[in-house]
C-alpha cells in the first residue's frame, strides 16, 4: 500500500486560536489525534454531534429503505418472520456498532476500518490486510450510492405507473431517473457541500416527522388483520421450514441497519470527534432500529391479504399498501414521496461518505492516483476528486440494470457482502489485540470487560449475515403453495 504519510501540522493557536480556527482544526483532542495518527487536518470540521447524527441517520433511512425490502421478509417468513428476525439483527447490529465505535474513539480517522486493522492486527499482516479492507471499503461504499440511487429512481418510476396506468416500465427509464439522483448528490457534495451539515439537521426533522406522516394515516384508515396473523403466523414460502424461511427473509432486516458507521468516514470532520462518534454510531442504529420496527408492525397490521400485495403490479408493494389504506392518489403520492426524499437525502450523504473513505484510502497510497484521489478542493475543503469518481462508477454500475436487473441486484448485494467483510476484519483485529492482553490506545468510549464477548458476538453474527447475504436466492417454487405453518 505504499508508505503510509506520517506527516502532520503543529497548530499554535493560544487557547483554541479563535472560532474559525477551531472549526478548521477541531480541539486539542482531535489534533492530538490526528498527529499519533500521522494524517494532515484538510477539511473544515463542520459537523458537530446533532448534525453528525443527522447525517448518520440520514444515510440509515432504515424505516424508509425497510418498505422496499419488506417484499423479501414477507415472502420469506411471513410477518411474524419479519418482526422478530428484525429484533434480532437490531440485536446483533448493536453489538457490531459498540465493537466499532470503540475503535473509532481510539482512532477517529476517515479511513475507516482499513486504519483500524493497520493498528489492531498482528504486525507482519497489518499491511496486507490493511491493504485488502481499504480496498473492500471501496468497492462496498460505491456499490451503496449505485443501491440508494437506484431505490429512490425506481421508487419515482413505480409512482409514475401508479399515476398513469398506461406507462410502461422500461429498464431505460429507471436508469436514467438514478443517474439523475446521482448527480443530485454529486452537487451537493461539491457546490453546496459547505452546507452540508445545515442540511442534514433540515432532513433528520423530515425523517422524524415523516415517519408519523406515513404510519398515522395507516392506524387510522387501514383495515387491520389480527394480532394471531401478525405475531404468531409464519410463512414457508418453499424452503421446507418456517425457521429457514425466515432465515432467508432476514436480509430484508440486515440490508436497512448498514451503514451506522457512516460517520467514521467523517471523522475528520467532526468536532471532538473521539467523544462524538461512538455517541452518534450507537444513537443512529438505535434510533433507526426503533422506528423500522414501529414500521413493520404497522406495516404487517395493514397487510389484510399478502398474497394481493405481493402480486401488485407496482414494482413496491408498499406503495399499494399506502392506496389500499387511503384509496386516495394524492394521499398515496405525498407518502411515498417522504419515502423518495429521504432515499434521496441518503444518496447524498452516501456519496459524501464513498468519498471520503476513497480519500482517505488514496492519502495513504492505497490506490491508483493516489494523489490526484486524494486532492482537496481548497475552498470547497472536500476531496472534488473523489465525489467525481465515486459519481462516474455509480453511473457506469447504474447502467448494468439495462442489461439484467438481476445482474445489477447481485452485484449491490456483493458490494453489501464486501462492507459486511471489513466488519469481521476490523473487529477480528481487535479480538486478537484483547486475546494478546496488548495494551489498548487510549479511548473515550471502552466497552471495558465487556469488550471481548461483545467483539465475539459481533464477529459471529456478522459471519452470518454474510453468509446471508452471499447465499441468499428464489426459494424452491415446487414447495411455494406449503403456505403458512
Amino acid at each position: 500500500m505504499g508508505n503510509i504519510r506520517r506527516t502532520f501540522e503543529i497548530i499554535d493557536d493560544g487557547d483554541d486560536g479563535g472560532r474559525r480556527d477551531y472549526v478548521k482544526h477541531g480541539n486539542s483532542d482531535d489534533r492530538r489525534d490526528m498527529a499519533r495518527m500521522g494524517k494532515i487536518q484538510e477539511m473544515r470540521r463542520n459537523f458537530k454531534s446533532l448534525t453528525v447524527f443527522g447525517f448518520s441517520t440520514i444515510l440509515m433511512c432504515s424505516w424508509e429503505s425497510l418498505l422496499s425490502t419488506a417484499a423479501i421478509a414477507l415472502q420469506n417468513g411471513g410477518s411474524a418472520g419479519f418482526i422478530y428476525t428484525w429484533l434480532l439483527v437490531w440485536l446483533g447490529f448493536v453489538a457490531v456498532y459498540a465493537s466499532m465505535a470503540e475503535m473509532a474513539s481510539m482512532a477517529p480517522t476517515t479511513g475507516g476500518q482499513y486504519h483500524w486493522v493497520s493498528e489492531f492486527a498482528p504486525e507482519k499482516y497489518q499491511a496486507f490486510l490493511s491493504y485488502v479492507v481499504g480496498w473492500l471499503g471501496v468497492l462496498g461504499w460505491q456499490t451503496l450510492v449505485t443501491s440508494i440511487a437506484y431505490q429512490a429512481g425506481t421508487e419515482i418510476q413505480a409512482l409514475l405507473a401508479l399515476n398513469h396506468p398506461s406507462y410502461t416500465i422500461k429498464h431505460w427509464h429507471g436508469t436514467l431517473l438514478v443517474i439523475a439522483v446521482i448527480i443530485f448528490a454529486a452537487i451537493f457534495n461539491t457546490l453546496l457541500a459547505t452546507r452540508l451539515h445545515l442540511v442534514e439537521g433540515t432532513i433528520l426533522v423530515i425523517h422524524i416527522f415523516g415517519l408519523f406522516c406515513i404510519l398515522v394515516p395507516l392506524w387510522v384508515l387501514s383495515p387491520r388483520t389480527s394480532s394471531r396473523e401478525v405475531w404468531a403466523t409464519f410463512h414457508d414460502r418453499g424452503w421446507g421450514s418456517a425457521g429457514l424461511s425466515s432465515l432467508v427473509g432476514i436480509i430484508a432486516s440486515v440490508l436497512p441497519l448498514l451503514g451506522a458507521d457512516a460517520s467514521v468516514h467523517m471523522a475528520e470532520e467532526v468536532q471532538d470527534a473521539g467523544r462524538t462518534l461512538p455517541k452518534t454510531i450507537m444513537w443512529s442504529v438505535n434510533s433507526n432500529a426503533f422506528m423500522g420496527w414501529l414500521t413493520i408492525i404497522t406495516l404487517c397490521y395493514c397487510i389484510t391479504d399478502l398474497d394481493e400485495v405481493l402480486q401488485t403490479p407496482n414494482v413496491y408493494p408498499f406503495i399499494q399498501v399506502f392506496y389500499n389504506a387511503t384509496q386516495s392518489l394524492p394521499a398515496t403520492n405525498a407518502m411515498t414521496c417522504i419515502i423518495i426524499i429521504m432515499a434521496t437525502f441518503s444518496c447524498v450523504t452516501i456519496m459524501a461518505s464513498a468519498s471520503r473513505q476513497m480519500f482517505a484510502f488514496a492519502r495513504d497510497e492505497g490506490l491508483p492516483y493516489s494523489a490526484w484521489l486524494s486532492q482537496v478542493h481548497h475552498g470547497l475543503d472536500v476531496p472534488v476528486n473523489s465525489v467525481m469518481v465515486s459519481v462516474a462508477v455509480s453511473v457506469l454500475l447504474s447502467l448494468i440494470h439495462i442489461a439484467s436487473t438481476e445482474a445489477f441486484r447481485s452485484l449491490i448485494s456483493l458490494g453489501s457482502g464486501t462492507l459486511m467483510i471489513s466488519y469481521i476484519v476490523c473487529i477480528g483485529c481487535l479480538i486478537h489485540r484483547r486475546f494478546a492482553a496488548e495494551p489498548m490506545l487510549p479511548s473515550k468510549y471502552s466497552l471495558g470487560s465487556m469488550g471481548l464477548p461483545v467483539n465475539i458476538i459481533a464477529v459471529c453474527y456478522m459471519s452470518l449475515g454474510f453468509g446471508n447475504v452471499a447465499c441468499h436466492g428464489p426459494p424452491n417454487k415446487s414447495g411455494a403453495a406449503k403456505g403458512r405453518k
